[in-house]
């Protein structure tokens, strides 16, 4: 029996990022859990809600370009200030060592070992949020966390996890099996057809 919680998102946890923008002429981060990847195909674009109360928000619309880092769970000290206090009266620029990748107004930060920079397609207007939607441009990632073929591992790079339910960081367990190959197991055959098809 399960019990009704009514309109309460179980989505969580998820992926926390930092997004970079350039504000009043400085770099600007903050801290953000409610992304979503909007498809796989190229290009590739990824959301990304946030306050209309924070700062980096107009950076973002101004230059229509914003990066997006992901922080290792070594980060968790430097990834929840950023979250915690605003740049309309911290100036959180010095906060990380920075590099620039291809964008002039996309700030990436060389701790984090996964880096992507991003160019606005759109903004969606909610009365409390924006919603960024971005087209990736580049992706920078460190040696150290990527496969020989050139792909992430994401062991490797051992992402935070936000949990609403909690408030706390989570880290990533280990893998449980392998994607469109487990379910394979429950395919069954009738006169030779495959079922599942």
């Amino acid at each position: 029996m399960k019990r009704n919680l009514g309109p309460v998102n179980a989505l969580y946890p998820s992926l926390t990022t930092i997004v970079g923008a350039i504000v009043d002429g400085k770099p600007n981060f903050l801290a953000i859990a409610h992304v979503g990847i909007m498809n796989h195909g190229q290009p590739q674009y990824l959301s990304f809600g946030i306050s209309k109360s924070h700062y980096s928000n107009r950076g973002i619309v101004e230059h229509g370009e914003f990066s997006v880092c992901l922080p290792g769970e070594d980060m968790v000290v430097e990834t929840d200030y950023v979250g915690l206090v605003s740049g309309k009266n911290t100036d959180k620029s010095k906060v990380f060592d920075l590099f620039q990748g291809e964008l002039a107004h996309a700030p990436l930060i060389q701790g984090c070992p996964v880096c992507m920079e991003c160019r606005l397609k759109q903004v969606v207007d909610f009365n409390t949020h924006d919603v960024f939607i971005g087209e990736i441009v580049a992706t920078h990632a460190e040696e150290t966390v990527l496969h020989q073929n050139g792909k992430i591992d994401i062991s490797r790079v051992r992402p935070l996890l936000f949990d609403m339910a909690s408030v706390k960081y989570w880290s990533l367990g280990a893998e449980v099996a392998p994607c469109w190959n487990v379910g394979k197991q429950l395919k069954t055959t009738r006169r030779g057809k495959n079922l599942a098809e």
